[in-house]
């Protein structure tokens, strides 16, 4: 994994410069579409995502989640740790899963506040483009492999919420949170 070279402070802004679509909104649902090329447009829509997450308290964002039908991920699962820098993925692709199937809890900055447990591989290897448009590959494990596979799943249209398997929990948190269970396309 090489250093990345956009610069973001791992800190909240008042007004971020991207708005978070929330469970509902049919953004969320379209597949996002490959980049084809990795230039200084792209390389702003990375900065706006990891501000807006930054300021959202979240450890990834998909494109998609920001109204970007585009195959592109920030994650960091080192909030506090300003030298860490964050992961930036375009045009992801899980070549591999593995290890043990975990149970874990999840979130999601689309559908604040509810937070269910969604069974996962717990090792990826994930090839990508970084954001100098240079390929990488990557083996994840725990939290990491974890965040991976539930940013991949936006690019497909797929929401954690869909994976959860209790659906009483389920249906229990959407309700409280107001957000309603017949936007949850539930995988089989």
């Amino acid at each position: 994994m090489s250093a990345i070279s956009i610069k973001v402070p791992k800190q909240k802004v008042k007004n971020p410069p991207l708005e978070v679509h929330t469970l509902g909104d049919r953004v969320l649902r379209q597949p996002a579409k490959r980049i084809s090329k990795v230039n200084d447009e792209i390389r702003q829509i990375i900065v706006d995502m990891l501000i807006t997450m930054y300021s959202n308290d979240g450890i990834g964002l998909a494109a998609p989640q920001v109204g970007i039908n585009k195959q592109l991920l920030v994650i960091d699962i080192e909030l506090k740790d300003e030298s860490k820098p964050p992961l930036v993925m375009i045009n992801p692709e899980i070549k591999s899963s593995g290890g043990d199937l975990i149970t874990g809890e999840e979130g999601c900055l689309s559908i604040p506040e509810v937070f269910l447990d969604v069974v996962r591989p717990d090792q990826v290897e994930v090839s990508y483009r970084d954001e100098d448009g240079r390929p990488q590959k990557l083996v994840a494990d725990g939290l990491l492999a974890r965040v991976i596979q539930h940013e991949m799943d936006h690019l497909n249209g797929v929401l954690f919420v869909d994976r959860v398997k209790n659906a009483i929990a389920l249906n229990k948190e959407l309700t409280a949170h107001g957000f309603a269970t017949k936007d949850v396309q539930a995988i089989k």
